[in-house]
């Protein structure tokens, strides 16, 4: 799986705007890829219509839902001591009850249930909407699961509550699963194949969103640009379609062009790509609109063809190069970032340096990067004994991490002296004198408020710069 917009494991405890016929209380937390946080906001809007209010206070709760993460280990262990804790509250709240979402409720299922006694509740990514009936079942003091995959979108009917928003940006699933199959990922397993959603129902959320004032949204998949509707079901049976579905087929290039130009003053944004998946036509309608943000999150993971071959990243690093060229020149001023495993099985110092010598080559604005994780279940485990040893893998990851930075440095200084639209989500962390918001490239800016607010697009002159902030004066608003 690539990461998405938050590449670390975060908790993430949500409260919405309380609907007065309702008596029950959820906590909500919520682990992992901006596609977990995603889904946390369909449960919300799920179980508000089923009598729940959020609460942001553990004590007040009569369910607790944890939406968990499966990528890496620490991410599950993370959620076991969370998990502790809530069954802690249990003893003096014995009515509490206490489940487990997502990718890590579909791997463990039965683990988490019978063995371990930990949760009373487990739900796989596809079954929210079966929330309802599993509650009732929990309620009658029975355990209850469902971890069936679906073979089609599964909400796309449901409007999403979107949590704690800052009211200027927001994501809109438009694919789930996965069909890539790298060896070292959890993905195809917990969250099913690849399958997309109807257009127009995205088309519907993102003018819904408009009409409510957001200003910039985030397409999302766990690979967008594997986006393919032809009338519904898995991607991996679109030959068997007829030749008018063929024919009608809208792709994410499509897609993507559709979105732009139902919202011409709104921010678009997608992750995550695949470097075997991007095509030329998505690039050239980046370039085309100019409500398309010139960033590309594009996965590398390792710069090691022997490497990535048995990561079963169906591409070479010649061929991820040719993207890379294509894009720079395309879109001269898209930011590209990474994501890179450090100590996959097998890896030798020459390929270590191989990944070195990418991070060289493309220069990423930023990245994520990682110790290899074995995850059980998945082809790397089965097939590769995970030979690294730790002190290895962590100086290796120190290294890249040291280039990584050392180029974000260079990327941050590249805007010395520009006038660029900058989108204001906030306060800055360190100064309530500052507003805080992001470029087209999706780098952090910040600014003296003076009179401007949340959600006004700004030009703003960068005047210096720490090695992932841009620093800057206001001078006008934008055309947006």
């Amino acid at each position: 799986m690539e990461k998405t917009i938050d590449k670390t494991i975060q908790g993430n405890t949500i409260a919405l705007e309380e609907k007065t016929s309702n008596t029950r209380k959820l906590y909500l937390e919520s682990y992992g890829c901006a596609m977990n946080f995603s889904d946390s906001e369909i449960v919300a809007s799920i179980l508000t219509n089923e009598g729940f209010n959020t609460t942001n206070n553990l004590e007040d709760a009569d369910l607790v839902l944890v939406n968990t993460c499966s990528i890496r280990d620490k991410a599950e262990q993370t959620v076991r001591k969370r998990l502790e804790k809530f069954n802690a509250v249990k003893k003096y709240r014995p009515h509490l009850k206490v489940g487990v979402l997502g990718c890590m409720a579909e791997r463990l299922k039965s683990k988490l249930l019978e063995e371990e006694k930990i949760v009373d509740m487990v739900v796989g990514p596809d079954a929210y909407k079966d929330l309802p009936n599993l509650i009732k079942e929990v309620d009658a003091g029975r355990d209850a699961v469902n971890v069936i995959l679906s073979k089609d979108e599964t909400y796309g009917d449901i409007a999403p509550v979107r949590l704690q928003s800052n009211g200027v940006s927001a994501l809109v699933s438009i694919t789930r699963g996965c069909d890539n199959m790298c060896t070292f990922c959890v993905v195809p397993f917990t969250r099913g194949r690849e399958r997309s959603r109807d257009p127009q129902s995205i088309i519907e959320e993102v003018n819904d969103l408009a009409k409510k004032g957001f200003k910039e949204i985030t397409l999302l998949g766990q690979n967008v640009d594997s986006y393919l509707w032809y009338g519904g079901g898995l991607k991996k049976d679109f030959e068997k379609a007829s030749e008018m579905q063929k024919a009608t087929a809208v792709n994410f290039s499509k897609l993507l062009a559709t979105v732009a130009e139902a919202q011409p003053k709104m921010r678009i944004r997608f992750s995550t790509s695949n470097p075997q998946d991007m095509t030329l036509d998505v690039i050239h309608t980046m370039a085309k609109y100019e409500n398309i943000c010139n960033h590309i999150h594009l996965p590398v993971q390792s710069g090691s063809n022997s490497i990535l071959k048995k990561m079963n990243r169906l591409h070479t690093i010649e061929e991820y190069f040719t993207l890379i060229d294509n894009i720079r020149e395309i879109l001269p001023n898209c930011a590209i970032s990474q994501d890179i495993i450090s100590g996959f099985p097998t890896e030798t110092e020459e390929d270590h340096n191989a990944t070195l010598a990418v991070l060289d080559y493309v220069k990423y604005n930023f990245g994520y990067m990682y110790l290899y994780s074995e995850r059980p279940g998945t082809m790397a485990a089965r097939k590769f004994e995970d030979d690294i040893p730790l002190a290895t893998k962590q100086r290796r990851l120190a290294e890249i991490i040291a280039l990584q930075r050392e180029h974000c440095s260079l990327k941050t200084k590249e805007h010395l002296g520009a006038i660029e639209e900058v989108l204001i989500e906030g306060t800055s962390k360190k100064s309530e004198e500052h507003w805080m918001g992001r470029n087209q490239q999706n780098t952090v800016v910040v600014f003296p408020k003076e009179n401007y607010e949340i959600g006004d697009f700004v030009d703003v002159k960068i005047e210096n710069c720490t090695s992932a902030t841009l620093i800057g004066k206001a001078i006008s608003y934008s055309n947006n």
